[in-house]
Formats: structure tokens, C-alpha cells, sequence
């Protein structure tokens, strides 16, 4: 074999051309490879995140509690319903009238309602005062007032106490006695008020009269509730039962205050009755 200068072997096999080299790929497309599959790796990711997200938000443990704020706060309008409530019928009773011919029904049954309560309280009361009198044997139950004058005493067992302006303010007389004893209408006249809560008053009655060519007014406060036997408009007799005596109003003790008033002014009533009532 043939050597080289160096003393080496020279080898038999021609030395290769370039062109002779093995083919290889060109180094852009093993650089898109990659790029390619990372593409398509972040595209699936996304498409798996878009299915599972929505689905994972939905779902909640059964024992997540939450507030009302909270679920006001995710969705305001979301309706939330306690597990054990149950479906009820709607019905008349269980909302408030809106429309004003359904106010004006509520309150007129309203006023029927405590008309009759009225009523019932009204007779109660009667029925325990008639008790009360047909026990007690000093009381004089007489639906009349004794006399025959054009004026009667409206009361007849009683004690005299405060007169005409003692102790202040006052425009009547007070006759003590006791309570559900009977009192007069003291002359002929028109009811023009009777109430069960008069002011200070108290149940109270009050009766115009045609007297000596003057108009006089009597008046009959503290009366025991629902004891008026007679009504505003009603025309009276003289010596008619119109109430029993109580204790309301401005009151501490049975009794009644008997008021007198001609042509508008206030009179001495003890005085008057002892001129006129006969």
C-alpha cells in the first residue's frame, strides 16, 4: 500500500465529494415541529378548561353553607327557598287591600265588628247593674222619678259633695251615691248628646229643654259604661231612666255631675233644683 509522507497508511477509498454527503432536513422544519405540537397541546388544554370550569363552578358541596349576601352577590336574582318550606294557597285573607273600595270594606266590617263588641259590653253591663240594684235593697230602682213637677231630682238617694266652682274648674254639682244607681232625666226634652266617652265626662248624657220660655241644658257625667238607656234625637219625659251612676272619666268615686245651663250660660244646678224640682 501506498504512503504518505507522515509514514501512514493511505487508505484505498477515495476521499467523498460533497455532493456525496447524506441528505438532511432543513432546520426551519425541525424547529416548527415543536412549535406545532405546543400549539395543539395549549389548544386542547383551553378546550378542556372551557367544559370543566363551568361544570366545577356549578357543583357545590351539600354542606357549603352560604349567606344571603353571598348568593345575593353571585346572582341578585336568585331565589332562595329553605328545604323545608312547604307550597301554601294564596287566598283574600292573607294580603292587605290595596284598592280603595277594598280599604273602605276592611273598615267598614272594622266599625261593625266594635259596634257589636259595643253592644255585647253594652248589655253585660246592663245585666250586672240590674244584678247589682235587685241585691242591694237601699237602692231605688224606679224607672220614674218621683213628682209631679215639670222638673224632677235626677237622682234620688245620694250626698251632696262639690258644688259650683269648688276646687277649681268645675261648672256642676256632684251627688254621691252608689254605683248603678238609677238617674233621671231631670224635665222633658231631645237628647243631644249621649256617649260612652265624653271628655272628662266620662259616659255622659246631655238633654235640651224647653223651660219658662227658656232654653235650658242639663247635662249627666261619670255614668257606668254602657248603662244609657237613650240615644242623640231621642225625645225624653220628665223623671225618664236614662243611666246609672259609675265612675268614668275624670272620676275617683261614684257619683254623678250634674250640670245646668240657660240661654248658654252656666247656673248654680243645686240651686236651680231646689227652685224647681218638685
Amino acid at each position: 500500500m501506498p504512503r504518505t509522507p507522515a509514514g501512514r497508511v493511505a487508505s484505498s477509498r477515495p476521499p467523498k465529494a460533497p455532493n456525496d454527503a447524506a441528505p438532511q432536513a432543513p432546520r426551519s422544519s425541525r424547529k416548527s415541529r415543536p412549535l406545532r405540537s405546543l400549539v395543539i397541546l395549549t389548544m386542547v388544554g383551553g378546550l378542556v378548561a372551557t367544559v370543566a370550569l363551568p361544570a366545577y363552578g356549578a357543583w357545590r358541596p351539600a354542606d357549603d353553607a352560604v349567606t344571603l349576601q353571598q348568593v345575593a352577590a353571585d346572582d341578585a336574582q336568585s331565589l332562595v327557598v329553605a328545604s323545608d318550606s312547604s307550597a301554601s294557597e294564596l287566598n283574600r285573607g292573607s294580603y292587605s287591600a290595596t284598592t280603595p273600595e277594598e280599604i273602605q270594606k276592611k273598615k267598614d266590617e272594622e266599625a261593625a265588628a266594635a259596634a257589636a263588641q259595643a253592644a255585647a259590653e253594652a248589655a253585660a253591663a246592663r245585666a250586672r247593674v240590674t244584678s247589682s240594684s235587685s241585691s242591694s235593697s237601699p237602692v231605688n230602682i224606679s224607672m220614674v222619678s218621683p213628682g209631679s213637677g215639670e222638673v224632677r231630682w235626677p237622682i234620688i238617694n245620694f250626698t251632696l259633695g262639690r258644688g259650683l266652682w269648688d276646687s277649681g274648674y268645675h261648672q256642676g254639682v256632684d251627688l254621691l251615691a252608689s254605683c248603678g244607681e238609677p238617674i233621671y232625666a231631670t224635665a222633658a226634652g231631645i237628647v243631644s248628646v249621649s256617649q260612652e266617652s265624653y271628655g272628662g265626662y266620662g259616659v255622659a248624657i246631655s238633654i235640651d229643654h224647653a223651660l219658662g220660655g227658656q232654653s235650658v241644658n242639663s247635662l249627666y257625667g261619670h255614668m257606668t259604661y254602657g248603662s244609657r238607656q237613650v240615644s242623640v234625637g231621642q225625645a225624653v219625659s220628665a223623671g225618664q231612666l236614662i243611666g246609672f251612676v259609675g265612675s268614668t272619666g275624670s272620676s275617683t268615686a261614684c257619683h254623678v255631675h250634674f250640670e245646668i245651663h240657660i240661654n248658654g250660660g252656666v247656673v248654680d244646678p243645686w240651686a236651680w233644683l231646689q227652685s224647681n224640682a218638685g
